[in-house]
């Protein structure tokens, strides 16, 4: 007989399972900072280590008997999970989750041991009634979301407490919550039904302002913690959880596909501009484009004996004769030229300054142009040599790490550019070549 397995998460369950391997791998990862004032994976780590039965353990020669929600250690111990410095800073941290009446704790053999017992234990968990050690690695336990709305208004959040928060209130394949059937959102049980949520919203709840909550997000989906799903305007975000279902269920994660819950939620998705690196890996013909487009090159100050029309032609030529040269900016579509006079053009040959500056900021490259006007070319020169523009072939020396500068070698002839076959779209007429380029074009 066939059997179809179907499974869903109540979201008015009082209570969430936490595994006790989850916390330990928390324990071992040094990169989620831990400082904070909420108090609630400190609150976690004892609940992970309380037990479930009777229990003898022996420390310092003698034998302790511990009943279920308790636990004793050294203080060593406590400073490890709790990452403090000082034992006093342990035992303040004990001090005050008694005082919000989560535990109680007693210090033995002259401060050296802690034994400490989780208040309600055994509503929230089953007592069971023979003596076993419990794991501290294995298995999972109870624990009542009541208690992480109270730690969480207690101060500031650290990150590891908003990650755990954000664990905590994970619902998957609810009717009653939308787009959980596509994966592990965070629903914080505001009888809504949309996990739509916003930075402002977060900000008040983890005791944050909107950018810091905007930076330990980014800084979580690039951990591969969570996935982010933000939508344009004032709609909000969804938060995913990732390895939430391989560490709950024992069952394979699912690909977050943010185009699908746009359509499921019917809201304009935001999407950034792809890194340069992301962009490497597409087809090159999706991102070259075959000439330079007139809205990439930026002229500051009008060069009077040149027009505009021939300069974009020139600096086609050149863009193709850089990405020949290695430099692969001139592949991009967003690249910016920038061009400037550096000399005036009545008294002697015009040189002009240009800037070519990649909109992600990786580079910044810098050349010199030198236009020569030459109308009587000789008519025995090959046609493919007419087009070519001849730069040094030594390397570009360097300056810093954005920029690169291209000089003339004393030895070596400048470069020139030939633009005796200009494209038939050129401006002929006195009028317009004097409305682009100039008067003084015009007059010469």
């Amino acid at each position: 007989m066939e059997y179809q397995l179907e499974l869903k998460q109540i979201v008015d369950f009082p209570r969430c399972r936490i595994y006790r391997n989850f916390i330990q791998t928390l324990l071992n990862d040094r990169s989620i900072r831990t400082t904070g004032g909420s108090f609630l994976f400190w609150y976690l780590v004892l609940c992970s280590y309380a037990n479930y039965s009777n229990s003898n353990r022996r420390m310092e020669q003698l034998t302790y008997t511990l009943s279920p929600g308790e636990w004793i250690c050294s203080i060593s111990e406590l400073q490890d999970w709790f990452r403090c410095r000082f034992q006093h800073q342990a035992i303040s941290i004990l001090k005050h989750l008694q005082e919000e009446g989560c535990i109680t704790y007693s210090l033995l053999e002259k401060n050296r041991l802690v034994k400490f017992q989780i208040t309600d234990w055994q509503n929230d968990n089953t007592a069971l009634k023979y003596n076993y050690p419990c794991k501290k690695d294995t298995g999972f336990f109870f624990f009542p979301i009541g208690k992480a709305h109270k730690l969480i208004q207690t101060g500031k959040c650290s990150e590891m407490d908003i990650l755990l928060d954000l664990w905590i209130h994970a619902v998957y394949n609810d009717p009653s919550v939308l787009c959980s059937d596509t994966g592990p959102v965070v629903y914080y049980r505001n009888n809504t039904g949309t996990p739509l949520t916003s930075f402002q919203t977060l900000g008040e709840r983890w005791g944050h302002s909107k950018p810091t909550v905007s930076r330990l997000l980014k800084k979580m989906e690039k951990m591969n913690l969570i996935t982010l799903v933000s939508f344009r305007g004032n709609h909000g975000s969804m938060i995913y959880l990732n390895n939430y279902l391989s560490i709950m269920f024992n069952i394979s994660d699912v690909l977050i596909d943010k185009e699908e819950i746009a359509m499921k939620m019917k809201l304009p998705i935001y999407t950034p501009k792809e890194t340069p690196t992301e962009e490497t890996t597409e087809p090159e013909t999706l991102c070259v484009p075959e000439t330079v487009t007139d809205e990439q090159i930026t002229v500051s100050n009008p060069i009077p004996c040149v027009p505009i029309s021939h300069i974009r032609y020139m600096i086609r030529k050149v863009a193709k004769l850089l990405d020949t040269q290695g430099i692969s900016c001139c592949h991009c579509p967003r690249t910016r030229y920038i061009l400037s006079p550096l000399s005036d053009c009545e008294d002697s040959i015009p040189v002009i300054s240009l800037n070519i500056i990649c909109p992600f900021g990786a580079a910044k490259y810098r050349f010199e142009l030198t236009i020569e006007p030459r109308a009587d070319l000789e008519p025995e020169k090959e046609v493919g040599q007419q087009n070519q523009t001849v730069l040094p072939n030594s390397a570009f020396p360097k300056e810093g790490r954005t920029e690169q500068w291209a000089y003339r070698s004393s030895r070596m002839e400048p470069p020139e550019i030939y633009l005796s076959n200009l494209p038939s779209q050129m401006p002929n007429d006195t009028d317009a070549v004097s409305r682009e380029g100039g008067d003084l074009y015009a007059e010469a």
